[in-house]
């Protein structure tokens, strides 16, 4: 099984801010969720952890599993460019993602894309993964593109129906596309 997690809450999430690659520890309440999903969890014998480098993704993986997380940049949140820190109601947005021709640095989305899905495609092709269980931490965007990959991107864009809240997680299996 995969267990797609999605960081617990930071101070950017509470202000209501978009948060892309600064780099922000969770907060105490992010913690408290990080520790409820590990209690949801504890059933579970991961096999394999992963991360974004984002310290929030960390924290919640490591936290969650009590097992140190093997960074991977593919898992790296979406970069934000100038739109990072800017609170979700003053951006100026093309489709779901912060217009690129407003703010400077931002991610081209099927760039995006096409590394989460290298990532889960790796991941895939390898041999015992179907036996095993693995959790992967990320955020918002990069959870919703890993929901993606198992259900198909949406004819809209909008991966990010795909995610879960802060401090929750999706149920995904290699043999199946069908969300569990």
């Amino acid at each position: 099984m995969i267990y797609v997690v999605r960081h617990g809450e930071t101070d950017l999430n509470k202000e209501g801010r978009l948060q892309g690659r600064q780099g922000m520890p969770l907060n105490e309440n992010g913690i408290r969720q990080a520790e409820c999903l590990r209690d949801k969890l504890s059933e579970i014998k991961f096999d394999y952890v992963y991360s974004s480098p984002q310290e929030r993704a960390v924290q919640t993986a490591e936290i969650v599993t009590g097992i140190q997380a093997s960074i991977d940049l593919r898992l790296d949140v979406y970069d934000l460019g100038e739109a990072d820190g800017l609170k979700k109601s003053d951006v100026k947005w093309s489709g779901v993602i912060p217009d690129g021709r407003v703010y400077k640095g931002v991610e081209e989305i099927h760039s995006f894309i096409k590394r989460v899905s290298e990532f889960m495609h790796e991941l895939e092709d390898k041999a015992d993964v179907r036996d095993v269980n693995i959790l992967v931490s990320g955020h918002r965007c990069t959870t919703g593109c890993i929901g993606g990959y198992f259900k198909g991107l949406p004819e809209d864009g909008d991966i990010l129906r795909f995610s879960s809240e802060n401090g929750d997680y999706r149920e995904y299996n290699f043999n199946s596309s069908a969300d569990l």
